[in-house]
Parts: C-alpha cells; structure tokens; sequence
C-alpha cells in the first residue's frame, strides 16, 4: 500500500476516470489487488447517500480509503457480482458468492445486501495455502501450543476453536489439519465439510455445503460417517442439529475439529448446552476448547505512560500507547498478537460442574483454579511485555471486570 490510505485514496481516485467504459472493471481490479497487497482481511463498499465509500479492514479495524461517487457505485458493486456469479439484476435480496482466482491459491467471498441508497457489497480475502502453515506459525503461547499437540495426538474427542468473528478460528483449525497431515506416523483418514472451503489442504478430503443439493453441515456429517474416517472437520458449528452430530462423532472414535462462536472457553459451553446438549456429552466429548482473540501489536514509534486516564484500569502500573509514524500509516500499530486461554474438560471439580450445568462464570473460575491461563491474565502480560495498548486490550475485550 501507499504511506498512507488517504494517500491511496486520492491517487487511485485520481487515476480513474468515472467516464471511461472500463471504470467499474479497472476499480475492482485495483481494490482487490491493493486490499492482497496491505494484508486486509475484507473490503467493505458502502453506499451512502452521493457516493459509494471504500473501507479496508486490516489488522481488525475498518480504515477509509476513500469513496467512488454515486453515479458510478451500481456499476462498482456489479462487476463484483459479475466475477461472483452472482445475479446482477437482483438488487433487492441478499446475495453471496465467491470470487476464484487462477493466478492465487487464495479465494474471495462476496456478499450483498441491500440498502437505503443501494447495495452494500462485502469482500471476504481468505488467506492463501502458503500462510499460517504449523502451529508455530500462528503466535500462540508456548504452554498453549505444546497441549494443543498433545489434544491432536488423541484419536477421539472434540476440539473447538472459538472466539468471535476475525479472531483467527478458521485459521487455527486448519493448522491443526497440517499439523495432523504432517505428523501421522501412518496414513490417518482426515475428511472435513465446510462452508464454505477456504484453503485447501493436501492430505484432507474436503468437501463443501450445496444447500441446493440439500447438502448442510449436518448433514455432510453424517454421510461423512460412513466414509471411514479417523479425523474429521466441521467448518462451524451453527446450531443444535450440527452441534448434537459433532459431538456424537466425538464420542465414537473420531478426532473431531470445528470452530464455534463464543466468547470465551466456558462461554462455549454455557451455549452447547443452551442448545440442548447434554451435559454427560460434554464432559465425556470435550478434549479441549481453544478460545482466542487477536489484538494489534504497537509500532516501535509507541511511548510509555502512567497516566491513570490512559490504563483504562487495567492493572497494571504503567502500558506503552500508540503514536504513529511513517511506518505503521499513523495508527500506532503493526500486525497482531494472538490472546488465547484453551480449556480442558476432565474429571474434577470443572467437569463436575459441567455435569451440574454451572454457568459459565462460575465453569470459568474453576478453570482458572485448575490452571487455565485466561485471556484476560494473558492480556495483562502482553501489556507489561509493551506489546500492545490498554486501549486495545479494551476494544477487543470489552469494560467488564477481568476475571480474579
């Protein structure tokens, strides 16, 4: 990217001409390109009242790159239909494809949505089979990273990868299935059903939802059943249906990998068993839940400060904050750090009260009592080690009280 995103704004803003019959097809070529190039995770284009505004979301955040005017806007959004699949004269229903580059291993999602003044169109970058290849590439602590290979080694049981949308859950999951690929003494039998396929993996037999051949998670997780497998992956458990097949999976002699929505180990559990799971299922299924989220990491420009007012109350004594340079386009940060706590279910005083449907705070403090490093004691760390900001800390992680 250029120094600066409004930098990038004015000069590619300056370099099309609204007039020229190419325009839609030169702008969205030059979107996706520059959004590959600056590592962001999506592309949002927003309609406005007058114009079609451009954001990129990188490192977690949305940042304006500027705005198309409106006589241009449907055009925009309909050449990244076009390259989707999608139906360019339906504007007034939700749409969603995937663009399939044959010059990148990796793969776009679009999605529309209409609005007040016009279609809102969302690109999803999925991030290429050359990234995040073991799982000493995603950043996780140590202690964290040596259980997660002891849980790979079992050959029954659920591990789930949670934590809310961007956190990097996909990402882990997918490691995990390198790492499976790459370590098996023997040939294992890894399969998954994913919706949809974000990378793909040698070794894995991946297969991807159809709704239009009635083919859902659940479903697929069934069929996959009869396919003999050791290892199996379900892209996201969404509800009670794909839930109650992936842990009965877990309990008849499969490794079973997934990622869930939560936000945090134990909240994870609180909301299997709102849907119905039953608790013996759980504590016997469960081998582990990984829960994570990312933060920014500060630039080297950052400074030192004791002022209550910028600590945020946060515990500690003093915290480096962003200032922003030349180098990090003046935001004050430079990629991310993963926080993460990963919780295991055994039998004692946690699975207990998995059996007794504890909520999840209460689950929380006997994790904690048992030896689970929670996010909150992680992120403490992560600011006395001056990588990241109070302020950041707060953004990811909210106001509430960390956990004692």
């Amino acid at each position: 990217m250029p120094a600066s995103l409004p930098e990038f704004a004015r000069d590619f803003l300056k370099s099309l001409s609204p007039g020229d019959p190419d325009f839609a097809t030169r702008a969205v070529d030059r979107l996706i390109e520059e959004g590959r190039a600056a590592g962001a995770s999506d592309l949002h284009l927003q309609p406005a009242e007058g114009r079609l505004e451009i954001y990129f979301r990188i490192d977690g955040v949305l940042l304006s790159a500027g705005a198309f005017p409106h006589s241009v806007a449907q055009n925009v959004v309909a050449r990244l239909k076009v390259l989707a699949g999608l139906l360019t004269y339906r504007t007034d229903t939700p749409q969603e494809g995937r663009i399939r580059s044959g010059e990148s291993n990796a793969e776009m999602r679009v999605s529309t949505f209409p609005t007040l003044y016009g279609e809102r169109a969302v690109v999803r970058f999925f991030g290429s089979s050359e990234q995040y290849q073991s799982l000493g590439d995603l950043g996780l602590p140590e202690d964290i990273s040596a259980r997660l290979e002891r849980l790979l080694g079992e050959t029954s049981g659920a591990l789930l990868a949670t934590g809310p949308a961007g956190s990097g859950k996909t990402t882990t999951v997918y490691a995990c299935l390198r790492h499976l690929v790459k370590v098996s003494l023997a040939r294992r039998s890894i399969v998954s059903i994913e919706d949809p396929i974000e990378v793909a993996v040698p070794g894995v037999a991946q297969s991807q939802v159809n709704l239009s051949a009635d083919l859902n998670l659940a479903k697929g997780l069934r069929f996959l059943m009869r396919q003999d497998p050791e290892v199996i992956m379900v892209g996201e458990i969404r509800d009670r249906e794909t839930a109650e097949s992936a842990m009965q999976a877990s309990l008849t002699g499969h490794l079973l990998l997934s990622t869930f929505h939560a936000g945090s180990a134990t909240e994870a559990i609180s909301r299997l068993s709102d849907m119905g799971i039953e608790p013996y299922m759980l504590r016997s299924g469960l081998l582990g839940i990984l829960s994570q989220r990312l933060v920014r990491r500060l630039c080297d420009c950052a400074s030192s400060t004791d002022d209550p007012a910028a600590l945020l109350g946060l515990p500690v004594a003093s915290a480096r904050v962003p200032v922003g340079c030349q180098d990090c386009d003046q935001t004050g940060y430079s990629g991310r750090i993963v926080l993460a706590e990963l919780l295991t279910v055994e039998r004692n005083d946690l699975g207990r009260a998995v059996l007794s449907r504890c909520d999840a705070a209460a689950l929380e403090q006997l994790a904690i009592s048992a030896g689970m490093v929670s996010r909150w004691d992680r992120a403490i760390v992560a600011l006395q080690s001056g990588l990241t900001s109070p302020a950041e800390i707060r953004r990811v992680l909210g106001f509430h009280a960390p956990s004692k």
